[in-house]
């Protein structure tokens, strides 16, 4: 497979399914002619001027009610398609037609390779016209061919198509500087053949956070990368599992997450309620669907699960159960010290008893006297 390959980072994925967009933006700087940055958006777009458009899927030479193009194509084959360009303006606008690579950035969204960065893959497959002029408030139909190479590799391929726009103006020093804009659609193809789905979790780890309330659990934070290893995309799904805690890999208010085949992911899961016991196990599994082409019904695939630890000290209750002991050994000591102290004094009392009884007999009875002699 030879598309272009994204790495995520950071954060938890936002989980609820998200929200499929219809198209999407890409806007850049331009620094000597040069696309120096870009990010994906909706699905219309303003020019600095003030030229806005939208561009969809066409049939028939008018827009029809795709999201994007899905297309099931064996190696060598041509198949037609039309994109239709609204200028949404008050002016004629000339745009400018481009195809990339595509690949989901790390929210998940859809986007292409800017126009500095060459595709490889199926950007490559897409012929289009190089501009269409549309009148203010019209539409213009715009007739695009996807051709896959006879050596192509089973299996899904990523495009976009986009109409563009560049504004330009001079910046400091007299530089030429100007933002180039570009909206478009996916162009998805599955292409025939020994079709491979797969996934895998890499370097899983756990860290466990105590709360130093020993009468409240602690939390634990899951981490994993999230490998599609398989030849076509999938959509992640998947739980995370940790002494009868769970939650979901995808939020259950966020955008749906698909993995283009190679697509790595990272996701970060938290868990509350997690007590320390010396050591927190954690389990992930992942249970990903297989995306079929052009509405066809999706297929689930053998969850796959891994397992982390971490360390889990129980500090606070130790030191909870330390405190206890030692009053409690403090409390046993003053008791052994107060028996000690009784029975010192019963001897004594027995002893001076003793002593007083002693001293009380000779007086009454004890040796004779002078007169008794």
């Amino acid at each position: 497979m030879t598309g272009p390959r994204r790495s995520s980072s950071g954060g938890r994925l936002p989980a609820t399914r998200l929200p499929t967009l219809s198209g999407f933006v890409l806007v850049g700087l331009v620094t000597g002619g040069l696309v120096a940055a870009a990010a994906p958006a909706a699905s219309a777009a303003s020019a600095p001027q003030g030229v806005t458009w939208a561009v969809s899927p066409a049939t028939d030479g008018a827009p029809d009610e795709r999201s994007w193009v899905e297309l099931d194509l064996g190696p060598g084959a041509t198949a037609s398609d039309e994109a239709a360009v609204r200028n949404l303006s008050d002016e004629t606008v000339t745009f400018r037609i481009d195809a990339a690579d595509g690949y989901f950035t790390d929210e998940g969204r859809f986007s292409m390779l800017p126009s500095d960065r060459p595709s490889t893959d199926a950007g490559t497959w897409i012929s289009a016209p190089e501009t269409v002029t549309i009148e203010p408030g019209a539409t213009g139909i715009v007739p695009f061919t996807v051709s896959v190479p006879s050596n192509a590799e089973p299996g899904d391929h990523a495009a976009g198509i986009a109409a563009s726009l560049v504004s330009v103006g001079s910046g400091a020093g007299g530089a030429s500087v100007g933002v180039e804009s570009r909206i478009g659609f996916r162009v998805m193809t599955r292409v025939t053949g020994d079709v491979v789905p797969g996934v895998a979790v890499d370097g899983m780890r756990v860290d466990y956070q105590m709360s130093w309330n020993p009468f409240a659990a602690g939390s634990l934070t899951v981490e994993a990368d999230i490998v599609n290893t398989g030849n076509v995309r999938l959509v992640l799904d998947g739980t995370v599992r940790a002494q009868g805690s769970s939650a979901p890999i995808v939020a259950e208010d966020a955008a749906r997450q698909e993995l283009l085949p190679g697509d790595r992911r990272a996701v970060s899961i938290p868990l509350r309620g997690v007590w320390p016991l010396i050591v927190a196990s954690a389990e992930l599994e992942v249970a990903p669907t297989v995306v079929a082409p052009d509405g066809g019904e999706a297929v689930d695939l053998e969850p796959v699960a891994a397992t982390a630890t971490a360390a889990a000290v129980p500090w606070p209750q130790l030191l909870v159960v330390l405190g206890a002991a030692l009053v409690l050994s403090a409390l046993l000591a003053g008791r052994s010290r107060s028996r000690s102290r009784v029975a010192a004094l019963v001897r004594q009392a027995k002893e001076e008893g003793l002593r007083e009884g002693a001293v009380g007999g000779r007086t009454d009875g004890g040796s004779p006297n002078a007169n008794d002699r």
